[in-house]
């Protein structure tokens, strides 16, 4: 008999409901918050007032898109962390009360442990699919991490950033260089234009395998600050040289990490998961090492980079495999690392 999951993913901004059958897609409906442009970053309180708005025609949306009713439902699945917690606390209380209407069971997923999960949301027939052990390089706004994924539930962080994030570092050199909130997507698309080796920027010495931006980050605010103090217009005659080194030096910082994982794990299963994960540069970058590696590659589909409640509810269907229910006492954490 078939399961069908209903996901909720209401972590940051983004509130979305997604219906899988088993592990195939059936709806993944996000509603994107542009209210947070103007102030060039999440106001958290914005963002849950949003949330509130949004959670019922979101869901009533992703189950007709799946032409399912909701008593055919066998679980709710919902983001419990980390994420911005009134946020958490709107698809929190909405999967408890749902669930508890159906008398179904509930199912608290990790935001992080969902990116990486995501590579098993079926979208078609004859879809490759990781094998376990797997590496996968979790990158995004507030977190960076190499994880060895041995099955759905037992997951081990290698490496993971001592400070700052990827996806913070490219959010703050967009910033930086005046450009419109988000930024890490405006990066990349200047980056296209660059030229990647005009400028260097230091990059970090952290042992093992963790990582750390923020040096870098700092780095680069000094080096634009110096070079405006004899040039006023130095940013916008070298934007896209400007973006495309920065770019350039994130990205070989994260793989050079990655390469040293898979060498010291014999792990040739590779895949990236997280907002950042959607940079095209990081992309190429990507299939570029894995041909000189030997690498199997995995990169998410653009819809799964992004916050979304299809990799919640596959997150969830594993978790309903093994009967692993929350209770309705639970409640959102902030802060969590896998």
């Amino acid at each position: 008999m078939s399961i069908y999951i209903l996901g909720i993913e209401s972590s940051c901004d983004d509130t979305s409901a997604a219906v899988l059958k088993d592990q195939q897609i059936l709806s993944n409906i996000i509603a994107n918050q542009s209210i947070h442009q103007s102030f060039g970053g999440v106001v958290p309180e914005l963002a849950s007032r949003a949330h509130q708005q949004n959670i019922i025609p979101v869901v009533e949306i992703a189950l007709r898109e799946a032409k399912i009713r909701k008593n055919q439902l066998n679980a709710i699945a919902f983001t419990r962390g980390p994420g911005l917690l009134g946020s958490l606390l709107v698809g929190t209380s909405f999967a408890k009360s749902f669930a508890m209407g159906l008398g179904i069971p509930i199912i608290e997923v990790n935001h992080l442990r969902a990116h990486i999960l995501s590579h098993f949301v079926k979208e078609k027939e004859g879809q490759k699919m990781p094998s376990f052990p797997f590496l996968c390089l979790t990158v995004s706004g507030g977190h960076t991490q190499i994880v060895k994924v041995s099955s759905p539930s037992k997951m081990e962080i290698l490496g993971t950033t001592i400070d700052d994030a990827a996806g913070e570092a490219f959010d703050k050199a967009a910033k930086i260089m005046g450009l419109p909130y988000p930024g890490g997507p405006q990066i990349d698309k200047l980056a296209a234009k660059g030229d990647p080796l005009r400028f260097s920027f230091p990059e970090p010495k952290i042992q093992g395998l963790n990582y750390s931006f923020s040096g870098l980050k700092t780095s680069f605010l000094y080096f634009i600050r110096d070079n405006l103090i004899n040039d006023q217009n130095f940013i916008e005659k070298n934007k896209s040289d400007l973006a495309a080194s920065i770019q350039y030096t994130i990205i070989k910082v994260l793989l050079s990490k990655l390469k040293r994982a898979s060498r010291e794990s014999g792990i040739k299963e590779i895949a990236i998961a997280g907002g950042v994960s959607a940079n095209s540069g990081l992309r190429k970058s990507l299939m570029e090492t894995a041909s000189k590696e030997k690498w199997n590659v995995y990169i998410p589909s653009f819809q799964f980079t992004t916050d979304n409640a299809a990799m919640i509810a596959i997150a969830g269907y594993f978790k309903y495999l093994d009967k692993d229910f929350a209770t309705q006492d639970i409640t959102p954490y902030a802060k969590s690392k896998l």
